[in-house]
């Protein structure tokens, strides 16, 4: 059909002429309302947005000697975390001379995992980053 027939159909049926596929031999156009083709372009693209989880990251801090009370407070921290579906990112830190411990530092994380294992799987075992000692720890799926 000529553009002149298809413009003429469109006026006709009050509706507006859209080119849906310019590259194609012969291009591809469709006769349709265009005001609410946006809306309803804008209303699905909200519809995804709001279907799409945001990844929220939980920080718990911990020193090399952190005694056996606070570690238990800060494990059920986490445990609550986990369970809304957040990441933790559980980190030891080295404030001046007690870099000496990285092994009481990892220990301590290593741990940390385990005790949370039915709540979580770990995404990155400890690694030293300057005078931290980092590991993620992922919510299970439910």
């Amino acid at each position: 059909m000529s553009v002149k027939d298809a413009l003429k159909k469109a006026d006709e049926a009050e509706l507006d002429l859209v080119e849906i596929s310019p590259n194609a031999k012969p291009p591809v156009c469709k006769i349709i309302d265009y005001k609410k083709f946006l809306f309803e372009q804008k209303k699905k693209q909200k519809e995804l947005k709001s279907k799409q989880s945001k990844v929220v990251i939980k920080e718990i801090r911990m020193g090399p000697n952190t005694e056996e009370h606070d570690f238990n407070f800060k494990l059920n921290h986490a445990k609550s975390f986990l369970k809304d579906g957040a990441k933790v990112k559980a980190y030891v830190f080295f404030k001046g001379r007690s870099i000496v411990f990285k092994d009481r530092g990892e220990i301590l994380l290593l741990k940390f995992a385990q005790e949370l294992e039915e709540y979580g799987t770990v995404e990155q075992l400890p690694k030293l980053e300057g005078k931290k000692m980092i590991m993620m720890i992922n919510p299970k799926k439910k």
